[in-house]
Parts: structure tokens; C-alpha cells; sequence
């Protein structure tokens, strides 16, 4: 993983010191709160429904066990015992006090941590697939090019004050498990018929109010260009992006109002006129960046465990855990382990102080010293011994940790809703929770097979509910929280924003209907290997319609 230089550390330091005083100068009164609120939102802090939010950058979702261990040292001296990891590979505390705050920045620079580009009109923490280095599909590890453009884009003068916030993600795999097209500009590793890598490039993805799904502009950039075609696509839109309405300065109403053509013939207009001496990016640049992320020294191991084999044939919960928790190391006796945050009944993304703690350990011992956090809001333990997966799993127990739901009905995105958040118009945490505690993660919950529900407590859809096989959105309506249903969205490389199925549920409702679009799927499915998703897309939506307010009649819906 990437290490700080002097520059960096002497760097995100002094921002320490800046935060420190400014907020000296609030709690004195010599601030008030609007004027304090572009400097809170500049590290990371939030004011939200009953307290400041603190959000930490977690770059790529890259962390070692020291890091993690000064996150979990954080939750329990500064906040309630917990924190929440995101859907942008970051972690958020919910409950910081605001003097504490700069001492919080101050532990977490101690280990090569911040919160800066978290919040705010800028480029913010550049997310990539959680698997990276590791999964047997990849054509080439992200990671150098996430660090590359996160270095490039930390305060650039041109855009520190964007329109709006900007996100990137950057996916090296066959398949997409960074959700590029709902990205401001997503890039796709890629190799041309000279067997060169380079990047398919999209813009205009994104979610909230206005969902859309990413146009791509580029069939292949060459490496060498990254930064420069970054750039002029930035240039375009800091130059066109309105600013006279928030809910329209999005890139991606650019592209829908100017026409991906259009855009596209600006951004390569600005690109040839740059300097190509200025922005091209050496291959010796990124040979010295690939050589941060590196795999580790695994020694060679048998591909096949007999004491997994066992285990498997003797503890059925173990072999659900194999089976939906981990996955093959492009390493011969290794495994990818996901570490589920979705403990049935528990809050999605929560990860208490303790835990945090259990999983630095197991990094150390059995990980090489590294974690993985995915914008699914898990952990991930990328290099472990096929031979020490029981040992694995048993500490993760331990700490309530082994929930073998990965991918499945009960593994739930949600945002913190109403329960935490001044925006939301809904509660999104408790609607997850029941859901889970209907399917649990036993047998009824892997005949179902791969689903990804996905919950948000307002339009803005930081729980990525547009591209949920499910997604509920709460809404408020006279009164009471209401919640519409979506169906057939995805985040991977077929990428679709989901369809309405109809007016909304009640919160006491919106769990059975949920079950009774279950039940018409298994009642359709072709086999147990048609997925949902592949079931919605060759039935469509009207089954399931019909279905759910047959059911539904005469109901508060």
C-alpha cells in the first residue's frame, strides 16, 4: 500500500494545525456557524441531525491493521464505541464532539490518515474494486492509478471549488465491482489489440434526484494520457457545469443537457490542446506507483486444504461461509475473505470498536497486514491461507463477525437514513434490519441466490438504491415515511437504473412487499441458477407488479 513521504506527512499535518485553530475560533464565538461551515466541510465534518459527523478517507478502501486499530481506538475514546464504513470505501463517526475534532485529525495523521476531500465541491476519495491485486479477473490493479489521481487531484487549484462534489472510480476487472458508471467519470482498465493497457473512459454517472447511468466517451486512453484527459474533462465541465442550481450542476446534467457527443468533442478539444509535455504520465511513474501495491510474499501453498474439507463436512454454518464469503487469491492455496458487516439484526456498514480491533489482529496474523473496505460496506481480508481459513473464521465468530450472507439477501446496503442524517426524509436503518431478520442467512436465504438490496433515506441515494436488484428509497408523505420500490437495477458492467414498480409502501408494509417480489421470483425463475436480476430482465416488471398489489389491495399503500 502507499506510504506518506515528508511531503505528505508534513502536509497533512499542518492542515491539522489550520483545523485546530478555526475551530478554537468557533467554540469562542469569533465564527459562527456559517462562517465555520466551509472550513468543517473542508476535513471532513459534518453537522448533522443531533451531532457533528466526522468522515475519514480511506483511499481505495486500503487500510493496514495499525490504521485499523487507531479506528477502533477513535470510536471508543472519541465517539460511541462504533463507526459506519460507507459506501465510498470511507468510515464515518457519528457522534464526535467538535472540540475533540482536531485531535481526532491529529491521531489519525499519526497513522497516514485524514478527512480531507470527503466533503465539499471537490474531487472526492477515489474508490476502486475491493478486490484489487487479488481476483482472478483482473486485467491490472487499479490501485496505482486510484493513488496517481488522488495525488494529482488533492487541491488542485483549478478544482478545489467544482460546481458540485465529483466522484471517480477506477475498476481493473473483467468484471465491475466499483460501480464505474454511476460515477462522475469512471475509468475501466483495458487492453488494445497491441496488448497496451489503457482505459475506457465514462462520464456523467450518477445517482441521487436525476439517476444516470455513464456514457462512455473514450474506447481506449493509453496510460500515458490518464492525468491530461482527467483533466480536460474536469476543465470542460468547471467550465460548463451550472452553478445557479445545485440540483443541475451535476456532470451528468451537462452530458444529458449538451449531448455526450458534444461533450465528448469538447473534452477531446481540450485535451489536444494542452501541453502533452505538462500532464503525460511517465512509465516509469507508474512502475514506481505499481510497486507500492505489489502483492506480498506468499509462499507457496497447496490449492486444495484437507482441514477445510473437513471442517466443511463436519460444521454446515463453516461451509455456508466458504461458500458465499470467500473467494480464490489468484494465488494457489490462497483465499479473498469478505468480512460481513450485516450481522442479521444489526445495523448495515456498523462495526464496533471491538470488531475493528478483532479484524486488525486477524490482518496481522493471517492477512499480511492489510484490510480491504468495499463500497458494499464490508471488510475484506485479502491473503489468507486456504489452510488457515478455520482458524479465520472461528476468531470471527468470536466477535460475531462470521455471517455468511456475502452477496446475498440479508448482505443490505443502506445509509445511515433518518435515524442519523439531517437530509433524510426516512428511516433506512430499521427497514434493513427487519428485511434481514425475514430472510436471515440460512437455507430459505441461499435458495434465493445472489440479490443485492440496496436502501436509501432520501433522493439523494447514498444507499445506491437506483442500482439495487431491490431498491427502496424513503420518502415522507403527509406525514409518515413512505417507501417506493425499484426493481432490476445493477452496479456491475451491465449496468441499469431500476424500474418503479408503483406507489409507495408503509413502513409496517414495505417488508412483506419485498417477500412477495421474492416469491414471485422464485415462483419464475427458469432454476436456482437464474439469478434475479437475469429473471427481471427476461420477464420485465409486470409480474411483479401484478403480484404486489394484488397482495397489497385494500392495504395503506
Amino acid at each position: 500500500m502507499y506510504h506518506y513521504d515528508n511531503f505528505d506527512a508534513a502536509f497533512v499535518a499542518a492542515r491539522v494545525e489550520q483545523f485546530r485553530d478555526q475551530v478554537a475560533r468557533r467554540l469562542s464565538g469569533e465564527l459562527t456557524e456559517e462562517q465555520f461551515r466551509p472550513h468543517r466541510l473542508m476535513n471532513g465534518l459534518y453537522l448533522q441531525l443531533h451531532s457533528y459527523m466526522l468522515r475519514v478517507a480511506v483511499p481505495y478502501g486500503v487500510l493496514n491493521s495499525q490504521q485499523m486499530r487507531k479506528l477502533a481506538e477513535i470510536a471508543r475514546r472519541y465517539d460511541r464505541g462504533y463507526g459506519h464504513f460507507t459506501t465510498r470505501q470511507n468510515i464515518q463517526y457519528n457522534w464526535p464532539a467538535l472540540k475533540d475534532t482536531p485531535d481526532i485529525l491529529a491521531e489519525l495523521s499519526s497513522v497516514e490518515m485524514h478527512a480531507i476531500q470527503t466533503s465539499g465541491n471537490c474531487i472526492r476519495n477515489i474508490t476502486a474494486d475491493h478486490f484489487s491485486g487479488v481476483a482472478h479477473d483482473e486485467i491490472a490493479d487499479p490501485r496505482p492509478y486510484a493513488e496517481i489521481l488522488r495525488q494529482w487531484s488533492s487541491l488542485h487549484p483549478e478544482f478545489s471549488f467544482l460546481p458540485r462534489k465529483f466522484k471517480v472510480a477506477v475498476n481493473g476487472a473483467a468484471h465491475d465491482r466499483a460501480v464505474i458508471q454511476a460515477h462522475d467519470i469512471g475509468l475501466q482498465v483495458v487492453r488494445n489489440d497491441a496488448g497496451e493497457l489503457g482505459f475506457a473512459v465514462y462520464v456523467g454517472g450518477g445517482l441521487g434526484r436525476t439517476p444516470m447511468i455513464g456514457r462512455k466517451v473514450r474506447d481506449f486512453l493509453p496510460e500515458r494520457d490518464l492525468l491530461g484527459y482527467v483533466e480536460a474533462i474536469l476543465r470542460v465541465y468547471n467550465l460548463e457545469g451550472r452553478r445557479d442550481n445545485k440540483f443541475k450542476a451535476r456532470i451528468k446534467i451537462l452530458v444529458h443537457e449538451k449531448g455526450v457527443e458534444a461533450l465528448s468533442e469538447a473534452v477531446e478539444a481540450e485535451f489536444a490542446a494542452r501541453d502533452p509535455k505538462a500532464l503525460d504520465l511517465p512509465a516509469r511513474e507508474i512502475e514506481r506507483f505499481r510497486a507500492f501495491f505489489a502483492l506480498p510474499e506468499l509462499e507457496p501453498k497447496k490449492p486444495v486444504s484437507d482441514r477445510v474439507e473437513r471442517r466443511k463436512g463436519k460444521d454446515a454454518r463453516f461451509a455456508s461461509f466458504c461458500a458465499s464469503n470467500v473467494m480464490p487469491h489468484k494465488a494457489p492455496g490462497y483465499v479473498v475473505v469478505t468480512v460481513s458487516l450485516k450481522a442479521i439484526g444489526a445495523p448495515p456498514g456498523d462495526a464496533s470498536a471491538d470488531q475493528m480491533d478483532a479484524v486488525a489482529d486477524l490482518a496481522e496474523d493471517y492477512s499480511h497486514d492489510e484490510v480491504r473496505v468495499s463500497h458494499e460496506q464490508n471488510l475484506i481480508l485479502p491473503h489468507v491461507a486456504l489452510d488457515d481459513l478455520p482458524a479465520v473464521y472461528d476468531r470471527l465468530a468470536s466477535v460475531d463477525l462470521s455471517t455468511p450472507n456475502a452477496g446475498g439477501i440479508s448482505d443490505i446496503i443502506a445509509c445511515p437514513g433518518l435515524d442519523y442524517c439531517a437530509l433524510a426524509t426516512a428511516r433506512s436503518i430499521p427497514i434493513a434490519q427487519r428485511i434481514a431478520q425475514r430472510f436471515g442467512d440460512g437455507p430459505r436465504a441461499r435458495s434465493i441466490g445472489p440479490l443485492k438490496i440496496k436502501i436509501s433515506g432520501c433522493i439523494n441515494a447514498c444507499g445506491h438504491h437506483h442500482v439495487g436488484h431491490i431498491g427502496i428509497l424513503g420518502l415522507e408523505r403527509a406525514g409518515e415515511e413512505t417507501y417506493q420500490i425499484t426493481l432490476g437495477g445493477s452496479a456491475d458492467e451491465q449496468a441499469a437504473i431500476g424500474q418503479i414498480v408503483g406507489p409507495g409502501f408503509s413502513s409496517e408494509n414495505v417488508v412483506e412487499a419485498i417477500e412477495t417480489i421474492v416469491d414471485t421470483y422464485i415462483g419464475l425463475r427458469r432454476d436456482e441458477a437464474e439469478t434475479f436480476v437475469d429473471a427481471f430482465r427476461r420477464v420485465g416488471i409486470a409480474p411483479f407488479k401484478e403480484a404486489l398489489y394484488e397482495r397489497s389491495a385494500g392495504s395503506d399503500i
